[in-house]
């Protein structure tokens, strides 16, 4: 099994930067792409930003230029870092990854918790 934990989230004035990060535990053999998601109240879940083993980076229209990908493959963790945020920004933020673990042969998906970002105005 592989646990993913958020850390990061919490309150901003709309303007202002966070940087979230995700380490992925557990009996990990490789992990291929990593994401954010986010989902808020009067949205369904949409993808923040995707990341490969290659570092080939995609994000959603409305994060370009304002969000930032990476990861640190040493420590098994994906970062996010939010800049120029806007209260539409608000929701929960999930980061995903997809590993293959100890005795398995195929890879799968795996979730974080979630955590809250909230930007006022």
């Amino acid at each position: 099994q592989v646990q993913l934990v958020e850390s990061g989230g919490g309150l901003v004035q709309a303007g202002g930067s966070l940087r979230l990060s995700c380490a992925a535990s557990g009996s990990i053999r490789s992990i291929n792409s990593m994401a954010w998601y986010r989902q808020s109240p009067e949205k369904q879940r949409e993808l923040v930003a995707r990341i490969t083993t290659e570092g080939t980076t995609i994000y959603a229209d409305s994060m370009k230029g304002r969000f930032t990908i990476s990861r640190d493959d040493a420590r098994n963790t994906v970062y996010l870092q939010m800049n120029s945020l806007k209260p539409e920004d608000t929701a929960v933020y999930y980061c995903t990854s997809t590993a293959l673990t100890v005795g398995s042969i195929a890879y799968r998906s795996y979730w974080g918790q979630g955590t809250q970002v909230t930007v006022s105005s």
